[in-house]
């Protein structure tokens, strides 16, 4: 099977499950699935950031080498909202090593910055500044700011995670 192809062919839940299916069966194919994700064709790497969501539900291990690349994407200006929000939904259940703290810190605040940002990439900021402030509780306040400022005019995606984040800073004051 071409992942490419297989991907660019049909756009289903069956669909994007065998695939990645296929795709963890080994490293070679699962890299061929991440260069789909990596790739600048939107439709390719949008309809591949859903199946390597799904492999980080099952295969969450052959994802840790790709890591850097999940970090990296959500840098690129041009990156699409389901690439940001499933390399962040998947980056809020992985161990990140420390190397990516300072880098996520920004980029998620300058997601949740924006008010162009997708509700569901805001909301994945959220839930990833939160993981963070465990190692760096300094960056509390400053988020609290930003949720303070926003909240009244957000999404319930939104106020629903920033309202644990309010809860976190009130136990750790």
């Amino acid at each position: 099977m071409n992942i490419a192809e297989a991907i660019l062919e049909k756009y289903s839940t069956d669909h994007a499950i065998a695939i990645t299916t296929y795709a963890a069966s080994s490293r070679a194919k699962f890299k061929e699935l991440m260069d789909c994700f990596a790739s600048d064709h939107y439709r390719l790497s949008q309809r591949a950031s859903w199946c390597v969501n799904w492999a980080a539900k099952k295969y969450l291990e052959m994802l840790e080498p790709y890591i850097d690349l999940l970090v990296e994407r959500l840098q690129r200006p041009n990156a699409n909202d389901s690439v940001q929000r499933n390399a962040l939904r998947i980056l809020n259940d992985t161990n990140i090593p420390e190397q990516h703290h300072g880098n996520l810190m920004n980029i998620c605040f300058a997601f949740i910055e924006d008010p162009n940002t997708a509700t569901a990439v805001t909301a994945f900021s959220l839930h990833m500044l939160r993981k963070l402030s465990k190692f760096y509780p300094e960056i509390l306040p400053e988020l609290q700011l930003l949720i303070e400022d926003r909240i009244d005019n957000e999404t319930p995606a939104f106020k629903s995670a920033a309202k644990q984040i309010l809860k976190l800073k009130m136990i750790k004051v």
